[in-house]
């Protein structure tokens, strides 16, 4: 992780990526809460959200399902947030945070039902190592939902809009991230880590991993 990218998730930047998550990003999380379920069929055991943030995926989950969930972060700052987060929505009972680095994950082999991310796979260092992380952690029947989306194409385009009055180069960066090239580079990198099933699912939206043991 480049220092500007650790800026991003430390002190005022972890507040106003929570801000922003309340704000033009509310609407995504119960969609893509409701794509993980459907894209995965994991609706119970334990769930993984790597790259929590403030943990309002991870908390998105927890309405919609019986997933016990990890909200896994580096960064303390967002973690702080993420469990006032958790506790003033009533989840203490099924989502807990905790502090660990996604190309060492804190877990015993084949211990986890499913592993989700949204948007942090851009600022891993060793995409390989977290995706053979993955691979070990996941029990058989195990799946992930990885990668980096808006929910829908309309979702995206009134995010795009409201950003645009917050952080102008938003928009183009967005674009670079969700780019061709980088959904190739994605592919390369599974295929070094040995990963035997998985497809990534790509529309105007956004992609995910899905990975299957």
């Amino acid at each position: 992780m480049t220092e500007q990218s650790h800026d991003l998730f430390t002190g005022k930047g972890a507040g106003k990526m929570d801000a922003i998550a309340k704000g033009p990003f509310a609407s995504i999380y119960p969609v893509i809460a409701r794509q993980i379920l459907d894209a995965c069929g994991v609706a119970e055991g334990r769930c993984i959200d790597i790259g929590c943030g403030p943990g309002h995926l991870a908390m998105a989950l927890c309405a919609a399902s019986d997933l016990t969930i990890d909200a896994l972060d580096s960064s303390i700052d967002m973690l702080s947030i993420a469990e006032q987060n958790i506790r003033e929505a009533g989840f203490t009972d099924r989502v807990r945070t905790v502090c660990g680095d996604v190309h060492d994950l804190p877990y015993g082999d084949d211990s986890v039902d499913l592993i989700v991310s949204r948007g942090s796979l851009f600022f891993w260092d060793d995409r390989e190592r977290a995706f053979r992380e993955f691979y070990r952690v996941l029990r058989p029947g195990g799946r992930t939902f990885v990668g980096g989306g808006f929910g829908t194409a309309a979702l995206k385009a009134e995010i795009a809009e409201k950003m645009r009055e917050i952080e102008p180069e938003w928009e183009a960066k967005a674009a670079g991230r969700l780019a061709r090239k980088n959904t190739d580079a994605v592919r390369r990198d599974l295929e070094r880590a040995g990963i035997p099933v998985c497809e990534i699912l790509q529309d105007e939206a956004g992609f995910w991993i899905v990975m299957r043991k």
